[in-house]
C-alpha cells in the first residue's frame, strides 16, 4: 500500500535542479502523523508547489532566452512552476474534504514539459489502502 503525501514531503521537476517542499495548508482539516495531507487539488504553484531552483527546459521562455542570448549554451533561468492540471493518480479509495488523497505515486506536469513527482512522502508508518 502506498505512503499518503503530507505536509513537507520533498518534491522534484525533471527540469528542476533542486528539490522542493509540498506546503499542505491545514484548510481539509485532516491529519496524518500530526501533519495536513496533501489532496490531488494541491497543486497551487506558490501556495502548494514552490520552485525547484533553476529551470533547464527550453519551454521555458525565460530559458530559451537566456540560451539564445548565450548563442545556444544552455543557461538556466529561474524556476516558476506552471501547474495546469491536478495531480495524477489519485488515491481513489480514500477521499479528504470530498477530494481524492494524494498518494507517493502522483506526478504532476508543469506547463514547461517537467514532470513532477514526490521523493519522500513525509508519512513514514500510516499507509493509504
Amino acid at each position: 500500500m502506498p505512503l499518503p503525501v503530507v505536509m513537507g514531503a520533498q518534491l522534484m521537476c525533471s527540469f528542476g535542479l533542486a528539490p522542493s517542499a509540498l506546503m499542505v495548508t491545514p484548510e481539509n482539516k485532516v491529519l496524518f502523523e500530526n501533519k495536513p495531507v496533501a489532496t490531488v487539488m494541491d497543486n497551487i504553484p506558490m501556495k502548494n508547489i514552490m520552485p525547484f531552483g533553476m529551470c533547464t527546459s527550453l519551454a521555458n521562455p525565460m530559458t530559451a532566452s537566456l540560451t539564445a542570448a548565450a548563442l545556444g549554451v544552455l543557461t538556466p533561468s529561474p524556476c516558476l512552476p506552471v501547474i495546469p492540471a491536478p495531480w495524477i493518480p489519485p488515491g481513489v479509495t480514500v477521499l479528504i474534504a470530498n477530494k481524492p488523497s494524494m498518494n507517493q505515486s502522483a506526478k504532476c506536469m508543469c506547463a514547461y514539459g517537467g514532470v513532477i513527482q514526490v521523493l519522500n512522502p513525509g508519512a513514514m508508518t500510516e499507509q493509504i489502502p
